[in-house]
């Protein structure tokens, strides 16, 4: 296994150093099974290097680079583009002005802006519909993550016809579809980036996972001055995204050396600025590092997948029609701890990454690794609590009652598959009532 002998900085990046992993002592040393490589166990030696892909749109990122949507879509060939975007964000101004742009350069757009949060099946059929009729030919958004898995799944109606559930699971979708061009409006879901499309089936009320490199959009143009518009409760919850999909991507299964820097960069730079942009929503500075984390974030989750943290909150988030961000900020400590059980080295480097101390002169030992996935876990639950997350899925409306079907409902979730370590459908019922 190769540990993290030292996490430093150059300016805002992290500069990771990497060694074979050693005890401090021989009475400290811990012998190291050999696992399958890539799943995030300790093994006896260093991994072998596996095929890694690194999906990933064109991406222009900068304040005041909204402009750019409208050049992206050009160059795609957008005459009637669809702008996909919500109520918030009109109330804000920023879809009047990209639409401004889009006149600008020759397009006439067309407005829908009729998805709300945790985007519904019956949404994305009513804005396909839509689409059709005004003969459009391009999918741009601006918005978060809901607003960004509409626009995906109008697109892949427009190619493929039918129903959004028909496409739950990996790679269902068979004809090609629309160019989209995204522009994030918050700072952490990373769908702007991402092979992923959510969307909340009404009939059984749980969120499907649409999974397949075609989701990849085209172009993401991340404008952080577009951040500055959110909600207090919406900047929370979505950094507390951002920080979940790191965590969860540097530990997953599919995790590689590609996917392992941006994750650890998301979670440094959540970790160091969520907070801060709380206390000072208008400076510049932190906004530009949180739309940095989100896009870091997104990059290493779309390639390495996520794990059961996700694959939980889907279900609530489904069942309840709350925040995704809030959901993963209350589950998470609690995942930490499972997951770090058998191998708590691999979140050594995640607590370096959000503050951990411990590690010096690069001496570690298993007590130690242990100190710092629990210190990561207290970290987790230190930050929710300072944005004002609920400590208990009771709190915001789960019951006893509930736990069966959620943990039913998780055990089919995609994200399950990449989960650093196996969890059973007893694992997930006892991880849900911990979090009760």
């Amino acid at each position: 296994m190769v540990l993290v002998d030292s996490v430093t900085r150059a300016g805002q990046s992290l500069v990771v150093s990497r060694r074979p992993a050693r005890a401090e002592s021989p009475e400290e040393a811990t012998p190291a099974p050999r696992t399958a490589a890539g799943t995030g166990h300790l093994q006896s030696g260093p991994e072998t290097p596996r095929l890694a892909k690194f999906h990933v749109p064109e991406i222009v990122f900068g304040a005041g680079s909204l402009s750019e949507a409208a050049h992206a879509a050009a160059r795609l060939g957008a005459r009637r583009p669809l702008l996909v975007t919500d109520d918030g964000l009109l109330a804000a101004g920023w879809p009047q002005q990209l639409c401004r742009h889009l006149h600008e350069a020759g397009m006439r757009a067309a407005v829908w802006s009729g998805v709300t949060p945790n985007p519904k099946d019956h949404e994305i059929a009513a804005g396909h519909e839509y689409y059709r009729a005004e003969r459009c030919d391009v999918l741009v958004a601006v918005g978060g993550g809901s607003v960004i898995d509409a626009a995906k799944g109008i697109a892949l109606l427009a190619g493929n016809g039918g129903l959004i559930t028909d496409f739950e699971g990996v790679d269902r979708m068979v004809n090609p579809i629309p160019p989209m061009v995204m522009v994030p409006a918050t700072s952490g879901t990373g769908a702007d980036v991402s092979q992923f499309c959510i969307v909340t089936d009404t009939v059984r009320n749980t969120k499907i996972t649409i999974l397949g490199r075609a989701l990849v959009p085209d172009v993401s143009v991340v404008d952080p001055q577009l951040l500055t518009t959110m909600p207090d409760w919406l900047n929370a919850a979505t950094g507390l995204d951002a920080l979940t999909h790191g965590i969860e991507a540097y530990v997953s299964r599919a995790h590689n050396p590609l996917t392992d820097h941006h994750a650890l960069q998301a979670i440094s730079l959540v970790g160091g600025h969520l907070e801060r942009t709380m206390d000072h929503p208008l400076e510049q500075e932190s906004r530009v590092f949180m739309a940095q984390a989100a896009l870091e974030a997104g990059l290493a989750f779309t390639n390495a997948i996520l794990g059961a943290a996700h694959a939980m909150s889907h279900q609530v988030g489904g069942l309840l029609d709350l925040p995704h961000g809030v959901i993963n900020g209350i589950l998470l400590p609690h995942v930490v701890r499972f997951n770090a059980e058998p191998d708590p080295a691999r979140f050594v480097p995640i607590a370096q990454a959000l503050g951990f101390r411990g590690v010096t002169d690069g001496r570690w030992s298993q007590a130690l690794a242990e100190d710092a996935s629990e210190w990561a876990a207290v970290e987790v639950r230190r930050l929710a609590d300072e944005l004002g997350v609920p400590r208990g899925l009771s709190e915001i409306g789960v019951t006893e009652a509930d736990v069966e079907k959620l943990a039913t409902m998780t055990m089919a979730d995609a994200c399950l598959s990449t989960n650093p370590r196996e969890a059973t459908r007893d694992d997930i019922e006892a991880l849900f009532r911990q979090a009760l």
